[in-house]
């Protein structure tokens, strides 16, 4: 294991230039040379979303590398909103391997981290060597840009409309107590619920009773909260922003991931799984946990167990 990290510690972030921008990347396992995987973490998250996969991972022989991404932590915060198009975001775990002299890496997402390594396969997909996603599956790109059908199909209020319709509205109210914000947010055992008129992040933002159980304890509200403070929110949420833009940019894209890819739902999580995603992702394995929607950081150990098996299993097979 990296001396720089311990079980109860992240590693120590270097700042790494890529694509235009400065990274801050967490790095361990670095005597796995040659064997990288790649952890993306989605929103409002960071890095250290994956702490209790690093040493894990880096147990069973890789070289792990875990950006906070563009817009995140101390990562480059750009002001234009397309700086944070599918492009740049794919763009920078690019320029990340080549960083690292790799010509190929297994990518872990979650969340919107999920979509971007997706995307990432679909943009360059000589990159990718194995795809490992969790809660949020493939999306297929339909007739419709998505923000539309968003906006068709959920209305005005919905949170991914809501960013685009009403910019800035919501970064304000984050931005006005991250702590509070956060720690309404990151919550288990919260009971499924059909939606409620109203636009839902701003819900949670404002209320004084979150349902479920806090899943932060103090230590890891406080590195969550700190960052936050730091950044604001608005580079994360320009992520959103891009929905629409991202529609037309994946539109010449072979939309067959071909590549060996594990998907993992929580099976009380409100994204819902996929229907047909063998269609688009033939070499695909569908594993549900009994989670919510932070499945890494909520069933850890299983998490962890579920992955390390199957990249032995893919090891075994195909090298």
């Amino acid at each position: 294991m990296n001396s720089n990290t311990t079980q109860n510690a992240f590693p120590i972030p270097t700042r790494i230039a890529v694509n235009g921008v400065e990274l801050e990347v967490f790095e361990a396992g670095q005597h796995n040379a040659g064997n990288p995987i790649v952890l993306c973490h989605g929103w409002p998250d960071l890095a250290y979303t994956w702490r209790y996969q690093v040493p894990a991972l880096v147990a069973a022989g890789y070289h792990v590398i875990a950006p906070n991404q563009r817009g995140f932590g101390a990562s480059s915060r750009p002001t234009e909103v397309d700086a944070y198009d599918i492009e740049q975001l794919a763009g920078d775990l690019v320029a990340l391997l080549d960083h690292f002299g790799y010509d190929d890496a297994t990518f872990i997402g979650h969340d919107w981290g999920a979509f971007i390594v997706w995307s990432l396969t679909l943009l360059h997909p000589e990159r990718v060597k194995r795809v490992i996603c969790l809660s949020l599956p493939y999306l297929a790109r339909g007739e419709m840009p998505w923000l539309d059908f968003m906006e068709a199909v959920l209305g005005s209020d919905y949170y991914f409309v809501h960013f685009n319709r009403q910019p800035g509205v919501a970064d304000a109210v984050f931005d006005a107590d991250p702590a509070r914000f956060l720690n309404n947010l990151y919550r288990t055992n919260e009971p499924l619920l059909p939606p409620k008129p109203g636009m839902v992040m701003i819900e949670i933002a404002r209320t004084e009773t979150p349902a479920g159980d806090p899943m932060l304890n103090d230590s890891d509200l406080a590195v969550y909260t700190a960052a936050f403070e730091n950044s604001g929110f608005t580079g994360g949420i320009n992520w959103y922003r891009n929905l629409n833009r991202n529609w037309h940019l994946l539109a010449d894209a072979d939309p067959i991931i071909q590549q060996p890819a594990l998907m993992i739902y929580g099976s009380r999580d409100a994204v819902a799984p996929a229907e047909n995603l063998a269609a688009f992702v033939p070499n695909v394995e569908e594993i549900s946990l009994d989670s919510g929607h932070w499945i890494q950081q909520e069933r850890p150990e299983e998490t962890n167990r579920v992955i390390v098996e199957w990249l032995a299993r893919q090891e075994a097979v195909h090298g």
